[in-house]
């Protein structure tokens, strides 16, 4: 399309190639839409031109000077704004604003295909409501909330064209977000004829309470909706999915209070003897308290006597109590005194020991104890077994006496050997003075387990991507390994971002954190990079951290091919973390990569 006149009273700055989307009536004039290209940036933008200029364009340009000072992924950049004279033929004379130009599909183009899975769903209004939740916060309104305006970016976020649109109230953008959650759902186009609205009851009641005005019926913000979204959906064996609730259940209303209830339901779990009392008689599980013992079912005695019965013939809630240790209670065994080694105390203490068995014999409990009813013990002396128990007893002791004269017969050998040959022949060596300590052994002649020479590198256990300050979005995770793996051809790299080298004034930055498996002496990094010229911090810990802050910082400066970082004194950790400050030019806007990272050793 051609220029058209509107767009001759812009700076010579922005050249319009063409126009973007349908005009925007607005109680004060017309808006539209260009992609043009900034002169100065190289960089291609979105010119909104408002016609009139003047002060028919100034609440509209309030607005836009407001959202400048906003930083967020979900909306467009404001770069530029400008009231105008209202001359169109006069440079400067149109009211404009200068967004930046989102590329993508956008989210009309996507629903053209159908409704969107459940998952994006949450994703991409939450990221949505996270941005216009920023701008509620300094008082703006965003407006423009329509499928059209969505966009879909290559990078897996979404972003909003037309910020700020003319008009917009807070309220009207909750309602709109809920408009868009139901155009999601359902793949149509939001104010379409009736339609079915199927999805998770979440997400359900949410479109409900974001669309709905009755009072205390609805959201009470974009950052409430945007917290609802970050939830996962709760499932677990005692839930319902979504889809078969609406296979099992299609008439069901499920109204907001109910949802609220469910969020909010915190059942007291069920007491010990409730627990026991709704025990299921086909063995069901029962939710029990979980500071109590589970129930004990009921025992069947075994009232057969003679042959042991199988544990089939028992059954599986039966317990043959002959088979069982008696412990406490009725069947206890009674104190034994204290076993004294000589002399008449030796002989009591068996005594009581026999006098204790023969009340469980009496009350005919030995069974299961062996044969002879004593609990493994041999029973009293009988007079028929004494001879077998008393030759038992002087192998015992032979064995007791014979096995540690044994063992100092060979250690008396041993020594006499050591003495008599490995001593001679180290008599025998002259030994040189001045000599130097073997690499194996320190200066004090101990060996030094697990040390590594002084400037050698230092085993990378494992990597990962630190992005404290990320939106969650993978920062090429998968691509970690490529930063030490020895081949410096291969490299990880951040995401490419627009608009500054200062990772597009998104975040403060991001980083690799090496993990050397244990606390160790360092000595610096080497650094090689396939497009040299990033920024970076040293940062080391011995234990790892959440935040920034929880590292020391030990060196900094420019990467450049096979750049050394070393630190002014030696720094024991385990944790080392490269945290790179500032990109570098790359093909679609600003980037940097580790080809490949070594962490030396000190000396």
């Amino acid at each position: 399309m051609s220029m058209t006149s509107t767009t001759t009273g812009l700076p010579d700055r922005y050249r319009p190639i063409d126009q973007v989307g349908p005009d925007e009536p607005t109680p004060t004039g017309v808006i539209q839409c260009w992609r043009a290209k900034d002169r100065v940036l190289n960089r291609d933008v979105a010119i909104r031109v408002h016609t009139p200029a003047g002060p028919a364009a100034h609440a509209w340009i309030s607005r836009a000077l407001t959202a400048g000072g906003l930083a967020t992924p979900a909306l467009a950049m404001v770069y530029d704004a400008s009231e105008g004279t209202g001359d169109p033929q006069a440079p400067g004379g149109a009211a404009y604003v200068v967004n930046e130009w989102i590329d993508g599909e956008t989210l009309a183009e996507r629903l053209s295909r159908g409704p969107m899975p459940d998952r994006e769903v949450r994703t991409v209004l939450r990221r949505l409501a996270e941005g216009v939740a920023e701008a509620h916060r300094v008082g703006l309104a965003v407006g423009g909330l329509s499928p059209e305006n969505v966009v879909l970016r290559p990078n897996g976020l979404v972003g909003l064209r037309a910020v700020p649109a003319a008009t917009g109230t807070i309220d009207g953008d909750i309602a709109a977000l809920g408009a868009l959650l139901e155009a999601c759902l359902t793949g149509l186009a939001p104010g379409s004829d009736a339609h079915p609205l199927s999805g998770p009851s979440d997400l359900l009641a949410l479109v409900r309470r974001a669309r709905s005005t009755e009072p205390g019926q609805g959201l009470s913000s974009v950052a409430a909706m945007a917290s609802l979204l970050a939830e996962r959906p709760r499932t677990g064996p005692g839930s319902t999915s979504s889809a078969h609730q609406h296979r099992t259940e299609p008439h069901r209303d499920d109204t907001d209070s109910s949802w609220l209830r469910r969020l909010r339901d915190r059942r007291p779990e069920a007491s010990p003897a409730a627990a026991e009392a709704n025990i299921a008689a086909d063995g069901e599980a029962v939710r029990l308290d979980p500071h109590t013992m589970p129930p004990v079912p009921r025992v069947r005695p075994v009232t057969q006597t003679g042959a042991p019965l199988s544990a089939a013939a028992l059954g599986g809630d039966t317990i043959d109590a002959g088979s069982v240790a008696p412990r406490a209670g009725a069947y206890a065994v009674p104190p034994v005194a204290p076993t004294r080694r000589h002399g008449a105390a030796e002989e009591q203490s068996w005594t009581d020991r026999d006098e204790s068995f023969d009340v469980l014999a009496d009350e005919g409990y030995g069974e299961g104890y062996g044969d002879t009813g004593y609990g493994g013990y041999g029973g009293p002396p009988t007079g028929e077994t004494d001879v077998d128990d008393e030759d038992g007893a002087r192998r015992h002791r032979a064995v007791v006496i014979g096995l540690p004269l044994l063992a100092l017969i060979v250690v008396i050998a041993l020594a006499w050997w050591v003495g008599s040959t490995v001593l001679d022949v180290t008599d025998s060596v002259d030994e040189v003075q001045g000599s130097t300590p073997s690499s194996s052994s320190s200066a004090d002649g101990s060996a030094e387990p697990g040390g590594t020479a002084a400037g050698a590198a230092i085993p990378i256990v494992t990597a990962e991507v630190f992005d404290p300050f990320g939106d969650g979005e993978p920062e090429n995770d998968g691509d970690v390994p490529l930063a030490y793996d020895g081949d410096a051809s291969t490299a990880w790299s951040t995401l490419e971002y627009r608009g500054s080298p200062a990772f597009g004034n998104l975040k403060d930055g991001v980083g690799l954190l090496l993990d050397l498996g244990e606390s160790q002496s360092l000595a610096g990094v080497t650094i090689d990079s396939v497009s040299p010229g990033a920024t970076v911090e040293i940062r080391t810990a011995d234990e790892p951290a959440d935040d920034l802050d929880g590292f020391t910082p030990a060196a900094d400066g420019t990467v450049e091919d096979g750049a050394e970082f070393g630190f002014d004194e030696p720094v024991t950790a385990r944790f080392v973390l490269v945290w790179i400050t500032g990109l570098v030019q790359s093909e679609n806007g600003f980037s940097a990569d580790i080809a490949e990272v070594a962490v030396n050793a000190a000396g």
